[in-house]
């Protein structure tokens, strides 16, 4: 059989690794984890059968990070198994290059944390060999029964499989969803804070293979997932095993409208302190597809409860022209980038709309790429509030020549804490990536290949302008919405489905519709109990805010 890499092939016996394959290949870098062939991921230790590429991935790569981490996540349940034998544990939400972990009805303290890292590394150090073995679907849902996990138990019920691939080290069997490294060896390199009661599992930076990435406390992002906790123990609902029990009990229609409430309340909470802090300017930032264009269009309707008229201005008017946009390495323009915007520009109009002028504000032709200025000029009215969103907004260069005093920022993001079960999460980013397909699709009649295709470069430019800056915010809200993906998937799943095989997007459509096949199917006609104001309609469509004139 014939085996590629990038700048070399040879012929090999049939049935040898992908280990030996990339090492006779010289396409064996440092930090190797594991190789990508065909958009599926192989691990190392795996026979080849057939003529095929390989690609090695590293800590560097996204698919590589995430076989990392649940190599890493295995050893510390195993840990904590010998520690606290049968003690659920459930590893929430993201924290920067790390997860957090905790063991509910267990308060963990400094010295427990020691004594767990102290374990991961005496087994890191064994060197012990992940085990892969076919199940039958009934064999794992008795052996999770046994083992006391009921949101395993739960979740393969309502899985029609029938296999399921299970791994093992000292005896431990546990079910991740993906691939994994060869051993525990292959992770030695992480460190535990102490958060919360729980801990933070650090891992490496992609860049950084000796290190773990150092851990920066930024409370007010804690916070808002403190505040998706909560809302999961009102809404019962942890994990999607307990979405699917909505769903087939009749209760998902109120689990929609208890959903909303509490978006309700919390926004006019940001509207009160607005009010009551006499604020005359509100930034509104966030990352792609985090719904905050729909919630500053609810927070003005809020403010107007409160007395207070409002201007919304979107930065994406005060791009520059397309030909004067930063260039990247590919040979794209930089949308992403603060220079993509006048600064000057916005400033200048900004203060004097404050100071009662009448100013003409530009507006942006996405088809041209450049500025236009078609509507005649303008003013506030008294007691008008201006709300500017865009990706941007708590950069300090935007507002840095206007009154401090003056301005109220507000971050907005989608930070999902439902979970496929305690021991796997659903990540936020792939949250939003489900939402952006939707809406490109929807509304801007973009295949998901394209939004896929751009998505890493969207990623890129959160990580560099938008989440260093959230912590700026004086109010952060959370978009997401405990029941949206499962309305997700009814937009989204065909989508996936018609990546083909050979495209280069394949693997992250693979993984999304993974993902997705663990989600409870829904009745269409559950649309019609999704508010027309809902953060979801800026994504499904429906929203009534598009009829404004």
């Amino acid at each position: 059989m014939i085996i590629r890499s990038m700048n070399n092939q040879k012929e090999f016996p049939e049935g040898t690794t992908v280990q030996a394959c990339l090492k006779a290949l010289d396409a064996f870098p440092r930090g190797t984890l594991a190789a990508l062939s065909g958009g599926v991921v192989r691990e190392l230790n795996e026979p080849i059968r057939c003529d095929c590429s390989l690609t090695p991935l590293t800590l560097e790569h996204e698919e590589g990070r995430r076989v990392y981490e649940r190599s890493l996540r295995f050893v510390m349940l195993l840990a904590l198994r010998h520690l606290y034998p049968y003690q659920q544990v459930r590893i929430e939400y993201s924290v920067g290059y790390g997860v957090f972990v905790h063991l509910p009805g267990v308060e963990l303290h400094r010295q427990d944390i020691v004594r767990l890292e102290n374990e991961m590394r005496r087994i890191v150090e064994l060197d012990l060999v992940f085990t892969r073995k076919l199940w039958t679907r009934e064999d794992a849902i008795r052996y999770f029964e046994e083992e006391k996990q009921p949101d395993k138990v739960e979740l393969l019920l309502r899985r029609p499989v029938p296999t399921i691939t299970m791994y093992s080290i000292d005896g431990m069997w546990e079910y991740f969803y993906g691939a994994m490294t060869v051993s525990t060896g292959y992770v030695s390199v992480f460190t535990l804070f102490e958060l919360r009661g729980g801990f933070v599992l650090q891992l490496p930076a992609g860049s950084d293979f000796d290190h773990a990435a150092p851990y920066i406390y930024r409370p007010k992002h804690l916070q808002i997932f403190h505040q998706s906790a909560q809302w999961c123990e009102i809404l019962g609902v942890t994990n999607v095993s307990d979405v699917s029990a909505l769903i087939e009990t009749g209760r998902l229609r109120n689990f929609i409208r208890v959903n909303e409430a509490l978006h309700e309340s919390a926004i006019d909470g940001i509207a009160r302190k607005i009010h009551e802090n006499n604020k005359h300017i509100v930034l509104v930032a966030g990352p792609s597809a985090s719904g905050k264009t729909t919630f500053a269009a609810r927070l003005a309707v809020h403010l107007q409860m409160y007395g207070h008229p409002s201007r919304r201005i979107s930065m994406d008017d005060f791009f520059i022209n397309r030909a004067d946009l930063p260039v990247q390495l590919d040979g794209t323009r930089d949308y992403e980038t603060i220079d993509a915007l006048d600064v000057k520009l916005l400033s200048d109009t900004l203060t004097g709309l404050l100071n009662g002028e009448e100013m003409f504000m530009p507006g942006y032709d996405f088809d041209t790429g450049e500025k236009d200025y078609l509507t005649p000029p303008t003013s506030l009215v008294p007691g008008e509030i201006i709300i500017l969103e865009g990706i941007h907004g708590l950069n300090p260069k935007v507002v840095e020549s206007l009154p401090a005093d003056e301005i109220y920022r507000v971050f907005a993001s989608a930070l999902t804490c439902l979970n496929l079960d305690d021991h796997n999460r659903i990540r936020t980013t792939d949250v939003r990536l489900l939402r952006r397909i939707v809406r490109d699709k929807q509304f801007r009649s973009y295949p998901p290949e394209e939004t896929l295709s751009t998505w890493p470069s969207v990623r890129r430019g959160e990580e560099k302008y938008i989440f260093a800056y959230q912590e700026n915010a004086d109010s952060m809200f959370n978009t997401a919405l405990h029941y949206e993906l499962p309305i997700l998937k009814l937009y989204a799943y065909q989508l996936l489905k018609e990546v083909p095989a050979d495209s280069p997007n394949y693997l992250l459509a693979r993984r999304l519709i993974k993902a997705l096949n663990y989600l409870p199917d829904v009745d269409p006609s559950l649309l019609d109990e999704i508010p027309p104001l809902s953060l979801l309609r800026e994504f499904i469509g429906g929203c009534t805010f598009d009829e404004d004139t």
